[in-house]
């Protein structure tokens, strides 16, 4: 079981050259004695995972005996804990605007964008843009929205046709909230306004782009929402939104999406002060129920989910959704993993995914963060821990294991 991935049982902790891996050989009247190492204990039974390094001559049945007893002893007097955790958070280069949460973000082009946001006590509001390259893993600052467009916070976003929209947010708390649309265009670092957002001002509403529109829905505006509506923005003016009815899952705002084949997946976000637990698939048309983010069923899958939380981000890797950071309870620093073809979440809850806080460099545990995906890579930026601000950029390298000796 040491050196290889694990999915939700700890394993080993450290190895030891002094400990033998005895085979079966051993206690017969042949050699066959070679040196290995040991992991600790695993559900009461100690371990071993050796290699072939050397082999001995023959040796007595006792003097065997004895050292096995010896490497028992040492497996378990070894803590609990793993050696390594799955994925890295790397570092990348801190995002060059002031420190914000509740920002909005989209990504074009293997280039990640980021508006608007809020910092401080005051909630001092912005609206500047700015775009991170990520194969040179540097920020350029771009044209802010128009004097036109009012500065705001936790205001929708997503990326269509190459270019990018920002709708609805707020100024303060609720009823302060806004619908106008914007369209960044970045071939010309130019905005252009759309049709205002038809289900009124609000904010908190997730989106997401497929079957070639965008989508918007959900939020808070001194009531819990749950429509949604499909932007064109090729239509005329004035119908560049229509109404899609039917979302049959509950109410909820600072909830997230991520699309995975042009199929977006609903989870997460909060309603009369509890963390919602349903999880949906759209297609454009219908949608699906998939099963709940929390320990709700009598099957063993989901025992360990602890997936609820608010003000959360997503990204896609290689076909898999993730989640990272938010709000349950306290701000939180793990990450889970969906599988489509599973149906089933895998994550943080025995301590086996790395969280955030151990990223190269440090890390904060932290919600209202925002991220990019280019189905490929995911990151994690920006957000609030406590009373801080923050303008670190993580990547999740999913793959590679973390040493948590």
């Amino acid at each position: 079981m040491c050196g290889k991935e694990r999915s939700k049982k700890r394993h080993c902790h450290k190895k030891s050259v002094i400990a033998l891996h005895f085979s079966i050989k051993a206690f017969t009247d042949y050699s066959g004695v070679f040196v290995g190492f040991f992991c600790q204990q695993w559900k009461g039974q100690a371990i071993f995972a050796g290699k072939k390094i050397k082999t001995y001559k023959t040796m007595k049945k006792q003097s065997i005996a004895i050292l096995l007893l010896a490497g028992i002893s040492l497996c378990s007097s070894c803590t609990e804990e793993s050696e390594y955790t799955q994925g890295v958070w790397q570092r990348k280069s801190d995002f060059d605007g002031v420190a914000r949460c509740n920002a909005s973000s989209f990504t074009i082009d293997n280039k990640g964008y980021v508006c608007c946001g809020y910092r401080g006590s005051n909630k001092e509001l912005l609206k500047d843009l700015w775009v991170y390259d990520i194969e040179g893993n540097y920020w350029t600052q771009l044209a802010d929205m128009p004097d036109a467009a009012v500065a705001r916070h936790s205001a929708a976003s997503f990326a269509l046709n190459g270019k990018g929209y920002i709708t609805t947010g707020a100024l303060r708390e609720a009823p302060d909230c806004l619908a106008d649309t914007w369209e960044y265009d970045p071939t010309s670092n130019t905005w252009k306004q759309m049709d205002d957002y038809p289900g009124g001002a609000r904010y908190g509403a997730l989106a997401f782009a497929i079957d070639g529109y965008g989508w918007v829905g959900t939020g808070y505006n001194d009531n819990t929402l749950k429509d949604f509506y499909r932007f064109d923005p090729n239509a005329a003016t004035g119908s560049q939104w229509q109404i899609h009815n039917g979302f049959p899952g509950l109410k909820r705002y600072y909830g997230t999406a991520f699309v995975i084949n042009d199929e977006a997946y609903i989870c997460c976000g909060i309603n009369n002060d509890t963390n919602v637990e349903d999880f949906w698939k759209f297609d454009g048309s219908a949608w699906t129920q998939l099963r709940d983010i929390a320990n709700n069923s009598d099957d063993d899958y989901d025992d360990d989910y602890n997936i609820a939380r608010r003000e959360t981000v997503s990204f896609v890797i290689d076909g898999k959704g993730y989640i990272a950071t938010g709000y349950s309870g306290g701000v939180t620093s793990d990450y889970w993993v969906y599988d489509p073809a599973t149906d089933l979440w895998h994550g943080d809850s025995d301590d086996d995914f790395t969280p955030l806080t151990e990223a190269t460099y440090g890390g904060s545990s932290r919600s209202a963060a925002c991220s990019f995906s280019t189905g490929t890579r995911g990151f994690v930026l920006l957000g609030q821990t406590g009373g801080s601000y923050l303008e670190d950029v993580y990547e999740l390298l999913p793959y590679e294991q973390e040493d948590a000796d």
